[in-house]
């Protein structure tokens, strides 16, 4: 088990090159499972290279090939706890007995060098850092919420079918809980309607150029 990054600093070469450039975007993009925000995020990755990924801090362990501060910061689940207990994440959650959590430490150090963040977490967890953002300016600039909406039920139910990762009994359930995170969608500032992987990375690249050509995140040329 490692230990996460503690508070960012951020060195003046950093600085500099940040004042040359448009501010740096935190999205955070939410779906219910099995809507494809995990494929659609894979694929963003690869076409923005100023885009990063936020890394995870998890009390899980280590699966075959994840590596150590690329994957996950593997956690204790003591020192998890200290950091809940600190205030450190921006949210966290307990899932099947393993605890998951984003730093805030993490997600600022990135967007400090300059980095557009890109963090892909559930409805429960973007409401805790819009909450989190409400009450911190640096954050509340950065922010940019995306929720991936299915068609229909319908079409969520044929993706999980074909996905093969849950029985009969599991896709209801998660079926009851799209529609509960479904209406949470209204809080979002960009909602993107599923389609083809081809078309929803369209439409993520599109609100990732509108927000970078905000006015108030446009550097204007000094006329002489």
């Amino acid at each position: 088990m490692s230990r996460a990054p503690s508070q960012p600093s951020e060195p003046a070469a950093s600085r500099l090159a940040r004042a040359d450039s448009s501010p740096p975007v935190l999205f955070v993009l939410s779906a219910p499972s099995g809507a494809g925000k995990t494929t659609l995020c894979e694929q963003v990755l690869k076409t923005r290279p100023n885009l990063t990924r936020a890394i995870t801090c998890t009390t899980r362990q280590a699966r075959p090939g994840e590596r150590e501060g690329v994957d996950y910061f593997f956690l204790e689940a003591g020192d998890f706890l200290k950091r809940v207990q600190a205030g450190n994440f921006l949210e966290h959650a307990t899932v099947y007995g393993n605890s998951y959590g984003t730093l805030k430490s993490e997600v600022l150090a990135k967007l400090r060098s300059g980095r557009d963040v890109l963090l892909n977490i559930d409805v429960q967890g973007a409401a805790a850092i819009r909450a989190a953002a409400a009450e911190d300016p640096e954050l509340r600039r950065a922010l940019v919420t995306i929720f991936l909406a299915v068609p229909s039920l319908a079409v969520l139910e044929k993706r999980l079918r074909k996905r093969g990762q849950d029985s009969p009994a599991a896709i209801q359930k998660r079926l009851g809980v799209a529609r509960q995170e479904h209406a949470q969608a209204k809080h979002f500032d960009y909602v993107i309607i599923s389609s083809t992987v081809a078309e929803d990375l369209r439409r993520m690249e599109a609100v990732i150029d509108a927000e970078k050509m905000k006015q108030a995140r446009v550097p204007l040329p000094v006329y002489e």
